[in-house]
């Protein structure tokens, strides 16, 4: 039987392929942004986060901007404190997203909660991108990575308002990298599978809750890697596509799910 990989075996040892860059990573408070910010600063970038409220805590020199995305005022604000604070802003990673399930189906999301889905999970990277590309334009070089997410390759009713969001987040992101491309900016999409976060988590109790089952963890014994995923996983990804190691690569979606779905 093979040996399931664990998180303590994922390699810790900073790797420093983001210095000299600028970074803008929404969301970054908890779960997979938190993740992301301290594997950006580890990776020598100079980082602005964001969120709707305070953190607890920050990693040394990250600069955080209470917004919320999901406005365009909120937006606005947030792209222009990180060109005050960065100056020019090299990487954008569109993290934050937030939903909640609807466990009685499709029928049982109103019209409102469909708005509210399309505009953290969707329109807040639109609009953030749209602020932020000019400048990357004119210097003729940047990197973009969107952040969606594993049930758009096999969507849930209780969760078809987030993923038909997360889905049209990824659709974007192929026709925007086929257009920034030419122009020196790289666009790419993480998605990211069953992954340990205090939002997740809750969405997945609450499932587990209403079907029954034992244990908000026991989709990690469909995982062929055998555990749930962590934010470091994801991070790792993220940080790749924004390095310039992945020079060459533009208009990807890498699925970072410990295999659990399969795809061509």
């Amino acid at each position: 039987m093979n040996t399931p990989v664990v998180a303590s075996e994922v390699p810790a040892t900073p790797v420093l392929d983001l210095v000299g860059k600028t970074a803008l990573i929404t969301g970054g408070s908890k779960g997979i942004g938190a993740a992301t910010v301290a594997r950006f600063v580890n990776g020598g970038a100079r980082v602005v986060t964001s969120g709707r409220s305070q953190p607890g805590s920050l990693p040394s020199g990250v600069e955080y901007v209470v917004a919320d995305v999901s406005t365009v005022d909120g937006v606005n604000l947030l792209a222009r404190r990180a060109q005050e604070i960065l100056g020019d802003v090299d990487v954008v990673v569109n993290n934050a997203g937030a939903s909640r399930p609807h466990l009685g189906g499709v029928l049982d999301i109103d019209d409102a909660e469909w708005v509210d889905d399309l505009a953290v999970n969707f329109l807040a990277a639109v609009r953030l991108n749209a602020a932020l590309l000019p400048a990357m334009y004119a210097r003729g070089k940047g990197s973009i990575v969107n952040v969606s997410s594993a049930v758009t390759l096999s969507p849930p009713p209780a969760m078809l308002h987030y993923a038909s969001a997360k889905a049209a987040l990824t659709t974007y992101a192929t026709g925007l990298a086929a257009e920034a491309g030419p122009r020196g900016v790289r666009v790419n999409t993480v998605t990211p599978g069953n992954v340990a976060s205090p939002g997740a988590d809750a969405i997945r109790q609450a499932i587990v809750d209403a079907v029954g089952s034992d244990s908000a963890e026991s989709g990690g014994t469909a995982i062929p890697l055998g555990r749930m995923g962590e934010g470091s996983d994801v991070a790792e990804a993220i940080a790749f596509l924004a390095s310039d190691r992945a020079a060459w690569i533009t208009g990807s979606n890498l699925v970072v799910d410990g295999g659990q779905v399969q795809t061509a």
